[in-house]
């Protein structure tokens, strides 16, 4: 280019001060880092998976000694996750609403749910009917259950923190979209606990 055309070149300026500094979805910087953690947790999932079924052929029986685990607990978990998602979707709509109040219920509502849920876990351990320290099958079953059982904390303590900050800060939108971030983890949380459930308490009663 040469300087006459440089010089007759309009400059062009724009002011971004009055856009936005968040937004939600896949637009959100804050969306790819919990879709990426997603996918690297969602990865450690499935090898869990494939070590169980691995080491199935190296046993005469699946489970070698005893019974599967009973269904009682983790089928209340199950149940409890699976309606959990009412209030998480409900609190994700509230956060593109930019509805404080609705936001505030609806955080200390997973919070407690969250912590349900957990209570709900302890008592399952004590019915996977093996010993992690026992068997290979026993080893595998409880690293599943403690992988995602340890997510399901990272969670509520997410939950936690975002529900105290909306009654003592200010909840501007880029908190709004970090709840949405939060339920979308949720649903990874659920989602794939479906596929553990059916992995730990169904594959041993079908094969």
């Amino acid at each position: 280019m040469s300087r006459l055309d440089a010089a007759t070149t309009p400059e062009i300026v724009g002011d971004l001060a009055d856009l936005p500094d968040y937004n939600f979805g896949p637009t959100s910087l804050g969306w790819w880092g919990v879709f990426g953690f997603m996918l690297i947790e969602g990865m450690g999932f499935l090898l869990a998976i494939a070590a169980y079924f691995y080491l199935m052929p190296f046993e005469m029986a699946w489970p070698p000694h005893g019974r599967p685990p009973d269904l009682l607990w983790g089928t209340l978990f199950t149940l409890g996750a699976l309606l959990s998602e009412i209030p998480n979707v409900w609190i994700n709509r509230a956060a593109h609403r930019q509805d404080v109040r609705q936001v505030q219920i609806g955080l200390w509502l997973m919070t407690g749910i969250g912590v349900a849920l957990l209570g709900l876990r302890a008592m399952e351990f004590t019915a996977l009917n093996e010993h992690w320290t026992r068997t290979a099958y026993g080893s595998i079953v409880w690293a599943i259950v403690v992988l995602h059982t340890v997510h399901t904390v990272t969670d509520v303590y997410d939950s936690g923190v975002l529900a105290t900050i909306s009654v003592r800060k200010e909840m501007t939108g880029r908190k709004m979209s970090d709840v949405s971030d939060n339920a979308l983890y949720w649903h990874f949380i659920v989602l794939s606990w479906v596929v553990l459930y059916a992995v730990v308490y169904w594959v041993p009663r079908w094969q």
